[in-house]
């Protein structure tokens, strides 16, 4: 999978070459959490985690990495993201295809942790809102899983200067561990034009997992 993830990266490339794109754009993002929550499920055992990544758009193409320190109460110390895709418009709504590769610095053996997932997104603006829907798939999940499947819907909200209102519901399939629904809201503000706050309320129907508030820092540049 992690070969197929390289090829799709490679003919993005190509097609960037091939359609004369216009001058790559590269933006940096950093930041800090009290707790990595990743569709519902702490990263951190509830513990903060730094961040931080780096993204390539060329027109419509894009490339990007992103990292952070987990803790599953094994070895492993942090994951690190690849991703690239796809955006364009149609009727009105905002598109995006692509897919992603993760994988876990330090996992211990036979753990089986790294994994890649393809996703679609649609999104519409109406007025101060936006409101989106998301589908992502993987062949051989995290951990025991094989195939995956998670499914969202979620709103974002500008009432006033600065504030985002922002929420999601999703629905995570797996075929060998349970079944489980999430969701998230929450509420930003724009400390500065680089800067934003964000404190968000998770929750998921797992007897495994707990409810939780998190807040993280977030710096743009």
């Amino acid at each position: 999978m992690k070969s197929a993830f390289a090829c799709a990266l490679a003919s993005a490339v190509l097609g960037l070459g091939a359609a004369q794109a216009e001058t790559p754009e590269v933006a940096f993002n950093a930041g800090v959490v009290s707790d990595y929550v990743f569709r519902g499920a702490s990263q951190t055992g509830r513990s903060a985690a730094l961040q931080g990544g780096v993204d390539v758009d060329w027109g419509a193409f894009y490339l990007g990495s992103w990292a952070s320190n987990v803790d599953f109460g094994d070895d492993t110390d942090a994951e690190i993201d690849l991703y690239g895709g796809y955006r364009t418009e149609a009727a009105g709504y905002a598109l995006d295809f692509g897919a992603g590769s993760y994988f876990y610095v330090n996992e211990p053996g036979g753990a089986d942790y790294n994994y890649v997932e393809f996703k679609a997104l649609a999104s519409r603006a109406i007025g101060p809102a936006t409101l989106g829907a998301a589908v992502y798939y993987s062949f051989d999940y995290f951990g025991v899983d094989e195939e995956a499947a998670y499914v969202e819907a979620n709103a974002a909200f500008i009432p006033a200067a600065k504030w985002t209102i922002s929420g999601a519901v999703g629905h995570q399939w797996l075929d060998v561990s349970g079944d489980y629904a999430t969701w998230n809201l929450g509420a930003a503000y724009a400390l500065t034009d680089q800067l934003a706050l964000d404190v968000r309320y998770h929750d998921m129907d797992s007897p495994q997992a707990e409810d939780r508030v998190t807040a993280g820092l977030k710096f743009n540049f």
